[in-house]
């Protein structure tokens, strides 16, 4: 396995904790110097907070933890490519370089809908690696979407 797996699975793992409470499943760790710093998932439903996506909580610990929030030299990992938000927290956290492990095509803004991460006109901008680990990715939010709409339809059918 490659180090961008390695850390993939890192993202993945914590992905899992989000749908264990039945939260969508989205994980996110950040590395520095072959460590974990930081790392969230999605808990926004849980938490009512819209901001609650697994980058954000992990780039709040890793602020913490370096005790900057500057993140140089830092990797961050993320099962799905981040949204508008995220992309522009990285951009503002000067994370140098974004993996994530399948694109967003409804929200994607590390290249599927636009590219924020890369856009000239700021002063920092990202290096993205893409389609780290993307068929456990993909099939992770696949898999917890199929398993809510087959809940909601058993649902609505125990009320007819």
């Amino acid at each position: 396995m490659n180090t961008h797996e390695y850390w993939m699975q890192e993202a993945i793992q914590a992905a899992k904790e989000a749908e264990a409470i039945n939260e969508v499943p989205i994980g996110a760790v950040i590395v520095y110097n072959e460590q974990v710093i930081g790392r969230g998932y999605n808990t926004r439903e849980t938490t009512l907070d819209p901001t609650a996506h697994a980058e954000m909580i992990a780039i709040r610990q890793a602020s913490l933890a370096l005790g900057a929030w500057r993140l140089l030299d830092c990797s961050l990992y993320v099962t799905l490519e981040p949204c508008p938000m995220c992309a522009g927290a990285i951009v503002q956290a000067r994370i140098p370089k974004v993996i994530f492990g399948t694109p967003d095509p409804k929200a994607g803004c590390a290249g599927t809908l636009m590219n924020l991460l890369q856009e000239q006109r700021f002063n920092h901008q990202v290096e993205v690696i893409e389609n780290i680990l993307q068929v456990e990715c993909s099939e992770l939010l696949s898999d917890f979407f199929r398993r809510l709409r087959k809940q909601s339809k058993a649902l609505a059918q125990d009320l007819s």
